[in-house]
């Protein structure tokens, strides 16, 4: 039987083709049948012609996804309104931050002390058909496009193979890592709403070879000390394998390939040896598992991050790509649609905003900006924070057939904000402009896609690129191009 190397689903933005050395053989049994080799390489698409280059082109080295999970409001903390109804006036005071014009509310204190580093894009925007709940906007954030079967609810089918691969997995494919590091983690808890578990936080169809390394410490959403109880067992050499017993392993593996000379002259432009020496380093060499070594900072560089969860996942983000991770992605440590931290507030906004959310937000984001910026990092290492969608201008009423408190606002993706930092975006300024309740965008809206091409653009992959999926039809990376004017000229 005929079989073609390689995953269906190819990406063609892949400079080579990965194929293993068991595919190689089972067409090495198919050359008898008149297709040599060297023909059924060439059966691979060659990559798509695409302009790249541009304010802010290739200027990361890594991206830090803060994915803010719930839909924070907007009005409560970054896009604070004056002279507005009771109702949608925030309940939070507005303060002044280091950059004239740039307020956030009083939630946000270590914010505003760091607003020159960043930028705020307070025209987020996009049409809700299909996008009002949570899992279906998380789809469209992480993958640029709209998931099928979306029911009334918002709920969808639990992921599959056929679902197009989130951000971190493409570019892990596309553009790994220089060192032998881990290509993309995530952490502390999978993308969920309700019982939809890690919904677009997966590899589709390029394979599992391109799942993140999923770093979910065990205990429930409440826990905020599990991250002292991480484990990466898998990135250790079993007590019983030494190093030089791995080496002598590669050796003889060496040996056996210099006995298949044919095969090895076919396929050496397709560097498989060197995906294996990557292999053998990450777990060989301990970089990898120092990564995770939380205990190696200072007592105080880790209270300023936050003792929680999402302290310490910000403060692990910045160790990972200090060593070469290319994509990190820090979900927020509570499940969509719920109660206490999550950004979900129908209802209780004003307690759990100001006790329990925006405290470790605070914290937790200022310090992982202030840090990178500190060490040197944060002019190649691209910071982008942002929910799902907003929450709606006025408290208490309901936009996606959620009950809410007068306490408590529903989902609003016509208008919310992002913070970005990092890799040439512009320092201590405002992209957009909301109108006066901050229910739409008045000037330059910026729609979730399009943030999405934007971090394709900073780590130098063309964001309309073609990839194929599961029926080997062509589609883009993303359907949208990258918002330039974020990044200095």
């Amino acid at each position: 039987m005929l079989v073609i190397p390689g995953h269906s689903g190819k990406d063609n933005c892949d400079p080579t083709p990965r194929i293993s050395r068991r595919q190689l053989l089972t067409v090495g049994g198919s050359l008898t049948l008149g297709l040599s080799l060297d023909q059924l390489l060439r059966t691979r698409v060659q990559a798509s012609e695409g302009q790249g280059g541009g304010p802010g082109w290739g200027k990361a080295k890594s991206v830090i996804f803060v994915y803010l999970q719930g839909g924070p409001s907007h009005l409560d903390l970054w896009d604070p309104k004056d002279n507005v109804p009771d109702n949608v006036r925030s309940q939070f005071a507005r303060i002044g931050t280091k950059v004239p014009g740039m307020d956030v509310t009083e939630l946000l204190p270590n914010m505003a002390k760091i607003t020159d580093k960043l930028t705020l894009i307070r025209s987020m925007s996009y049409s809700p058909v299909g996008l009002f709940n949570h899992t279906a906007a998380i789809y469209q954030m992480h993958t640029g496009y709209t998931a099928d079967k979306v029911s009334p609810s918002g709920q969808l089918e639990p992921p599959s193979p056929k679902d197009f691969p989130t951000f971190g997995s493409q570019v892990a494919r596309i553009k790994p890592p220089e060192q032998a590091m881990l290509p993309f983690v995530m952490m502390p808890r999978p993308l969920q709403e309700s019982n939809v578990v890690n919904k677009a936080g997966t590899a589709g169809f390029l394979g599992r070879a391109y799942d993140p390394y999923y770093l979910f410490p065990p205990g429930d959403d409440m826990d905020l000390a599990k991250m002292e109880r991480i484990s990466v067992e898998d990135l250790r050499l079993r007590p019983e394998v030494s190093v030089q017993r791995l080496e002598r392993r590669a050796r003889l593996r060496d040996l056996i390939n210099s006995g298949m000379p044919t095969i090895e002259k076919a396929t050496e432009q397709y560097d498989l040896d060197d995906y294996y020496q990557q292999a053998l380093s990450l777990i060989s060499s301990g970089r990898a598992k120092e990564a995770f070594n939380l205990s190696a900072e200072s007592t105080k560089l880790r209270d300023r991050y936050g003792r929680n969860t999402f302290g310490q996942c910000c403060l692990l983000a910045r160790r990972l790509v200090e060593a070469g991770t290319r994509v990190v992605e820090v979900v927020w440590p509570k499940v969509a649609n719920s109660d206490n931290h999550s950004w979900d507030v129908h209802t209780d906004l004003s307690k759990r905003m100001k006790n329990q959310s925006a405290p470790m937000l605070d914290a937790g984001l200022s310090t992982l900006i202030d840090d990178l910026d500190e060490r040197g990092l944060l002019s190649e290492t691209l910071v982008v924070a942002v929910g799902e969608f907003g929450r709606s201008p006025q408290r208490g009423v309901s936009t996606s057939g959620n009950s809410n408190s007068d306490d408590g606002r529903d989902h609003w993706p016509y208008c919310y904000t992002a913070c970005v930092a990092g890799a040439g975006i512009k320092r201590g300024s405002v992209y957009g402009v909301s109108d006066q309740t901050a229910s739409a965008p008045i000037e330059k809206p910026v729609h979730p896609t399009e943030l999405l091409a934007t971090m394709y653009h900073s780590l130098g992959i063309y964001p309309e690129s073609i990839v194929y999926n599961h029926l080997n039809q062509p589609r883009e990376l993303v359907k949208a191009q990258a918002v330039t004017a974020l990044f200095d000229s």
